[in-house]
């Protein structure tokens, strides 16, 4: 799994989009290539002005977040 997740963000990485949507981008890594990917994407915000937006049920991703919304049961909380 940690390495199909890894492809897919080289792959989505691959075409240097102004957008990127990623839809739990630590899944299926261990602590040390999450923090890895998440260091990764806070870079390409800062340094190449790219817009991520993220949804994570890691708490430890909201670190690297600009803003962060809360949902709970579908409803916006905070």
């Amino acid at each position: 799994g940690g390495e199909q997740q890894r492809a897919a963000i080289a792959r989505a990485m691959a075409h240097r989009p102004q957008l990127l949507l990623a839809d739990e981008p630590t899944a299926e890594l261990d602590t040390h290539s999450g923090a890895d990917v998440l260091r990764m994407l806070r870079g390409l915000v800062d340094h190449e002005g790219m817009t991520v937006v993220m949804s994570s049920h890691d708490r430890k991703a909201a670190d690297y977040a600009d803003s962060i919304s809360v949902l709970r049961d579908g409803r916006l909380v905070s």
